[in-house]
């Protein structure tokens, strides 16, 4: 047929509202397009004139799913601007609730998003029908996630007691002692995980990736680390807006960004193992390895089994906190008010995460600036539907639909809070397009 359209009205399974549009002209995509058409929320214009101590839980309601990822950015960065470190337990606590996140986030994500799409079933009820006992490995692992999230957090969505400085409250060693029976189930669970996973049908599918994550000598990067790339970029993180820079697009009321020098980029969890496999613990390395993962790893679509070692390795790191904690002299260090500049990023479960923010004297937020990781992944979102769609172009208006959903699904985008995210139009006419 010399002219085609697909529209899918409504795709589950990923957080938001978007619409692809490709137009296909002589076998090949002239366009591709992620538009995203929510209204946008204005976070960083209703931070202005905000008490720098409101920062961590305003930003927290940006997302349910990953909270923690936009207090810790905002707490680093306000604590950089207030010339505060927070060290020791304190920060190993930091950690700990980061690791309940990435474990929730990831087992939502695996079991409940993705892993449909490798069975040929439509969603995790189906999933639950056909396989309930592995199912039930992803309901642990979140369950398991949330319990942390709650226990330092306060409760599980939209944690309340974070803040500068450190925490609102500290908890007692005999309260965090429980959790560790849970995560050592959390363990065994991601290992089984990543081995059912191995066994997916994965396409043949590897573009050439820049991978941007965050790197620190010392640990698998979550809270810290410098701003690194698998093409030679390694700044720190203050630097960050001489090398990157968000553009408007007419098709999203999302900004697209770039690398000044190079273009699309990619983070997340296959940026993150690339660039920083050797931090991971040895038992998440040998299930990567077991799993069939290479260095480097470029198949989109294996990232599902990145998260399952991710997963695999934030339940070990936590159980090790819980292990040697000691309950520190105070919650928070002292924060006083003051003009400055702070900036900070941390590794979101979907990626790198940036926050900036200006205060003046009396400690208002003067201006703001937040990068999501889904903004930042959007180009390179753009150019994987374009190169799958290119080689699936013999496939049936259904598979390469399917195909191409799933491409998406790869990046776990987070468009925003809702669950439905996809209008599919494609033209494949042979006129201009």
């Amino acid at each position: 047929m010399k002219n085609r359209r697909v529209q899918v009205d409504y795709l589950t399974r990923v957080e938001g509202e978007a619409r692809l549009v490709l137009k296909v002209k002589g076998g090949r995509v002239t366009v591709a397009e992620f538009a995203i058409f929510e209204p946008p929320r204005f976070f960083e214009a209703f931070l202005r004139g905000r008490d720098f101590r409101e920062a961590p839980d305003l930003t927290a309601r940006i997302c349910g799913i990953c909270p923690v990822a936009y207090q810790m950015s905002a707490v680093h960065a306000l604590e950089a601007a207030l010339g505060v470190e927070v060290p020791g337990t304190l920060r190993q606590l930091r950690r700990l609730l980061y690791c309940g996140e990435w474990l929730a986030s990831h087992a939502l994500h695996v079991f409940f998003l993705h892993a449909p799409d490798f069975l040929g079933l439509p969603d995790a009820l189906a999933l639950a029908r056909k396989q309930p006992d592995v199912l039930r490995l992803g309901q642990l692992l979140k369950r398991v996630g949330n319990a942390v999230v709650s226990r330092l957090g306060g409760r599980e969505t939209h944690p309340v007691n974070v803040r500068v400085g450190g925490f609102y409250r500290a908890p007692r060693r005999e309260e965090l002692l429980p959790l560790a029976e849970g995560l050592q189930e959390a363990v065994e669970a991601a290992q089984a995980a990543v081995r059912w996973a191995a066994g997916f049908d994965f396409p043949d599918f590897t573009p050439d990736y820049e991978f941007v994550a965050l790197s620190h000598p010392g640990e698998y990067p979550m809270n810290e680390g410098r701003v690194v790339s698998s093409r030679g970029l390694d700044i720190p993180v203050t630097a960050y807006e001489e090398h990157f820079v968000e553009e408007q697009v007419p098709h999203s009321h999302a900004l697209h960004s770039r690398l000044k020098e190079r273009g699309a980029y990619l983070v997340g969890p296959l940026a993150r193992y690339n660039l920083n496999f050797a931090r991971l613990s040895p038992t998440a390395q040998a299930a990567a390895r077991e799993a069939g993962l290479t260095l480097p790893e470029r198949n989109p679509f294996k990232s599902i089994l990145v998260r399952g070692v991710e997963m695999l390795h934030a339940a070990e790191e936590a159980l090790e906190i819980i292990r040697t904690y000691e309950e520190p002299e105070g919650p928070a260090v002292p924060v006083s008010p003051g003009a400055g500049v702070g900036m900070a990023a941390t590794e979101a479960p979907r990626g790198l995460l940036y926050h900036r923010y200006e205060l003046d004297a009396g400690g208002l937020i003067t201006a703001a600036k937040i990068v999501p990781p889904t903004s930042q992944n959007q180009k390179r979102l753009e150019e994987d539907v374009r190169a799958c769609a290119e080689m699936n172009l013999d496939l049936p208006q259904e598979e390469l639909t399917w195909r191409l959903e799933q491409t998406v699904r790869n990046y776990d985008p987070c468009i925003s809070c809702a669950t439905h995210f996809l209008r599919l139009t494609m033209d494949r006419g042979e006129g201009d397009v």
